[in-house]
């Protein structure tokens, strides 16, 4: 899987993306990251990638023209895979793991970070796919939806995973499904104890009770 983010701060990503699960699925080729500095494709020697909105109002808007450049810029070095582009926006559509498992059949997917007031609505009309929104708030930019994009589809990649069978048996690995209360050592803390069904090693008892622990939203 290939995840191309457009971004006009690159670097933002180096840390989460260079540590545990995500690090060793790229070193493992599992996942591909690729940051794009949306200023390199700007089309002035000042490296502009905003403007003043028309009809007036606060703040700035991301300009059109360096998002399509460098959209296709990635749709070029991959013609024949099977691509998906998403803006990030507070008024896209919520995201869910049933989006999760709908992307994670993609080859690639390129992830425009919005910043200031917005981006311009042409990206959203004709350059973007879709829309996505991680939570009905606001936040300064698409940097950290990238992340949660990236990392919840990472974890369907065959080989990402320690345990193939960790995701089937998850919260939302089902739609409604919460998964079930998980305990380990030491047995006692502080007085709090872990259920004596899950010392009994009778492992018939325990699915039983893990069902009925686990829970339907």
């Amino acid at each position: 899987m290939n995840f191309d983010i457009i971004t006009i701060f690159p670097k933002i990503f180096d840390s989460y993306f260079n540590e545990s699960i995500i690090k060793r699925a790229r070193k493992a080729g599992a996942v591909k990251i690729n940051v794009h500095n949306l200023r390199d494709y700007a089309t002035d020697k000042h490296k502009t990638v905003d403007d003043t909105p028309y009809g007036g109002g606060a703040g700035m808007v991301m300009k059109v023209e360096p998002i399509s450049k460098v959209v296709e810029s990635i749709k070029s070095q991959g013609e024949s895979q099977k691509t998906r582009t998403i803006l990030f926006s507070a008024k896209g559509k919520r995201f869910t793991q049933k989006d999760v498992k709908r992307l994670s059949k993609y080859d690639r997917l390129i992830l425009i970070c919005g910043r200031y007031e917005g981006v311009d609505e042409r990206v959203a009309q004709h350059v973007a796919g879709e829309e996505i929104s991680i939570g009905d708030f606001v936040l300064t930019g698409g940097e950290i939806p990238a992340m949660v994009v990236v990392d919840s589809i990472a974890r369907l990649i065959p080989g990402v995973l320690g345990n193939e069978q960790s995701p089937l048996i998850e919260s939302h690995s089902k739609e409604g499904y919460l998964e079930y209360p998980q305990y380990t050592k030491p047995e006692i803390f502080n007085g709090w104890k872990v259920p004596e069904i899950l010392l009994s090693g009778n492992h018939g008892e325990i699915e039983k009770w893990r069902k009925k622990k686990s829970k339907s939203i």
